[in-house]
């Protein structure tokens, strides 16, 4: 288990605009980027275990995509085989993985705050707060599957609310319960700025793909660091973990 200690050392806050905020996860991006990528192949070696077991494939399905010159609207995707056993085990992949997200948040502070990173620091999630993490994960994926069934679109203005949760729990050792009500108040106060960072934390974490794909690895994990900035933009400097 960790300690809190209050944190009054140096370290950068963005503005609460979203151009500061995304300015301002770049460069703590640029300085954690090699746990990132850590994290993402750690995340794709489950994705690619999934698709192993049930069948379900990305890239053979974008190539049978080719077929329909153009004409989309004759594919069902959600009904080809293994469709259904994939994306129950990807939530429960996503929930798991959870904590070693806040782990990155975790180790972004400290880059944030010029203390030294240990690799261990990234499964700090696992160690800090793990059930309300693990719980605060649940609720949330669920509430944003309801909002990709309906339509896909909503998902978009409903992410925003829950951005700031995971810092949080961290930060804050919050229940998984307060963690969903303090972020829910704030960004609905703030919801411009919160939905500007979050739609371009998640532009930014997909833009990967483009670059043969293998790009995602480096780029993933990018919103998870704007999660940070938002955070330290609307609640100041996180208090600093010992992490034990």
């Amino acid at each position: 288990m960790s300690d809190f200690n209050e944190f009054d050392e140096q370290g950068s806050v963005p503005n609460r605009d979203t151009g500061s905020i995304i300015s301002h996860a770049f460069e703590m991006y640029k300085g954690v980027i090699l746990y990132a990528v850590v994290a993402a192949i750690i995340y794709y070696i489950g994705d690619f275990f999934l698709q192993s077991i049930s069948g379900f494939n990305y890239w053979s399905d974008f190539r049978d995509y080719e077929d329909f010159d153009g004409d989309y609207s004759q594919i069902n995707y959600f009904n080809r085989p293994g469709t259904s056993l994939y994306f129950s085990g990807y939530g429960l992949l996503g929930i798991f993985l959870s904590p070693l997200f806040v782990g990155l948040i975790y180790i972004t502070n400290k880059f944030n705050t010029k203390i030294a990173i240990e690799f261990s620091d990234l499964f700090i999630g696992y160690r800090q707060n793990l059930g309300n993490i693990l719980l605060y994960s649940l609720i949330t994926n669920i509430i944003l599957w309801i909002s990709v069934i309906m339509c896909i679109v909503p998902v978009f203005f409903v992410f925003p609310l829950f951005f700031i949760g995971y810092p949080i729990l961290l930060f804050e050792n919050a229940t998984a319960m307060g963690a969903i009500s303090k972020t829910y108040n704030i960004a609905k106060e703030n919801y411009g700025v919160f939905l500007g960072s979050a739609v371009l934390g998640v532009l930014i974490s997909i833009a990967g793909v483009v670059l043969c794909c293998v790009g995602i690895i480096f780029t993933y994990p990018f919103v998870y660091i704007a999660m940070y900035s938002v955070y330290c933009a609307y609640l100041g400097k996180p208090r600093q973990i010992i992490n034990k």
